[in-house]
């Protein structure tokens, strides 16, 4: 498997933090030729796709198509994993930027969600990856590996994951575990 350079690294690993997994802006600095060059590997790659801008969410272009539209960049599942994100969040944050489009909230609304972007390494990517598992997991499950209380994990589900992200989360009693809590895969 290639390895990225560090400025792939590093538009990979910035992306990881944005909403949707954006890669743009690149880093300060690299423009022109350069960028191109850089860009076009790393779609060649697997690891950047190229996707039409969403312009009323303000995505930034890459490039400009010639019809009024363009195009933005997006860190793929490969490139995610090439910096060291597990798969199973990987997957979690392509579905959640795949999902349907919240209806259009005007700016000054006070339920204006705001986007969020599940960063590599964090408990809510903990969490992600053990809802994905075939067989799901527990309350007490995801309590014993990120160390929160019950009543933050379960706000958790309902508020971040649920609401914010818009995940799939389904709940079902299993006999001998209680209630088990599951991604569709």
């Amino acid at each position: 498997m290639t390895i990225p350079s560090d400025t792939q690294s590093l538009i990979l690993s910035r992306a990881a933090t944005r909403p949707g997994n954006l890669a743009l802006p690149l880093p300060e600095g690299l423009v022109g030729a350069a960028a191109k060059m850089v860009v076009g590997k790393m779609i060649a790659r697997g690891w950047l796709e190229e996707v039409e801008a969403n312009l009323r969410r303000s995505e930034p272009m890459w490039r400009e198509t010639g019809d009024g539209h363009g195009t933005t960049l997006i860190a793929t599942e490969a490139g995610l994993e090439a910096i060291g994100i597990e798969p199973l969040a990987a997957s979690a944050v392509a579905s959640a930027r795949k999902a349907k489009p919240k209806p259009v909230q005007m700016p000054d609304d006070p339920d204006t969600a705001k986007p969020v972007a599940i960063r590599a390494g964090t408990k809510q990517a903990q969490i992600i990856a053990m809802l994905q598992r075939p067989e799901g997991a527990t309350v007490a499950e995801m309590v014993e590996a990120t160390g929160w209380l019950a009543h933050t994990l379960r706000g958790s589900i309902s508020g971040a994951l649920k609401k914010k992200l818009g995940l799939p989360i389904a709940a079902e009693k299993v006999e001998g575990r209680g209630t088990v809590y599951k991604l569709p895969a």
